[in-house]
């Protein structure tokens, strides 16, 4: 638990690192409802120091880690999290 964007760095710095921030993005809009974001994470994923995002039941065998974050701007905390949108630039 904790509090501030201070808490959320290394997930964060995660996302940047493993190049999912696009999908990180689609994931926690899903999980967005007024002035909350809950998504699941897979915890053997996780402990290896990446993320994997997956359903709240069955597909982690050792059960998912629920990501909570509240926020009065949860599309902030998106943005900021995931670098804000950019569209995809085919190389």
């Amino acid at each position: 638990m904790g509090e501030g964007h201070g808490s959320l760095e290394r997930f964060r710095m995660i996302l940047q690192r493993d190049r999912i921030r696009a999908a990180a993005r689609a994931q926690l809009f899903r999980g967005t409802t007024e002035n909350r974001i809950v998504v699941f994470l897979n915890k053997q994923v996780a402990y290896a120091g990446h993320v994997s995002f997956c359903a709240p039941e069955g597909e982690s065998p050792l059960g998912p880690i629920r990501l909570t974050i509240e926020s009065s701007n949860p599309v902030g905390v998106i943005d900021w999290i995931t670098g804000g949108y950019e569209p995809r630039v085919k190389r």
